[in-house]
């Protein structure tokens, strides 16, 4: 069983900048892969960037050269640093964990955080 706990969303204004942290815990050691998705009303989720537990990264292609995902492994912690903000950028943010059979403890799972709101004005 992994926790996750998504924090950092608010409001900045085009142009500006904002750091999102996805805190995992329990079976940390299980975590395959750390996904960002985000979603606005009316819009389907969309992949945001991933990054694998032997530092493969993926963006999507709003996302390159803007944002920048990174992991702190003793704080079980993964970032998405974003800059340039612009308008269309504004969603809810989720963050999930997928684990995969590691160990004799692990299962195989998608685990979801509640998400957090950005909003960036014009």
């Amino acid at each position: 069983q992994v926790h996750v706990v998504e924090s950092g969303g608010g409001v900045v204004q085009a142009g500006g900048s904002l750091s999102l942290a996805c805190v995992a815990s329990g079976d940390t050691m299980c975590i395959s892969v750390t996904t960002w998705y985000r979603q606005a009303p009316g819009k389907e989720r969309e992949l945001v960037a991933d990054i694998f537990s032997d530092g493969l990264i993926h963006y999507g292609e709003f996302a390159k050269g803007r944002f920048t995902i990174s992991r702190d492994d003793p704080k079980n912690t993964v970032y998405l640093q974003m800059r340039s903000l612009k308008p269309e950028d504004t969603a809810d943010y989720l963050c999930t964990v997928e684990t995969r059979m590691r160990t004799a403890t692990c299962r195989s799972a998608d685990y979801w955080g509640q998400g957090t709101q950005v909003t960036v004005s014009s």
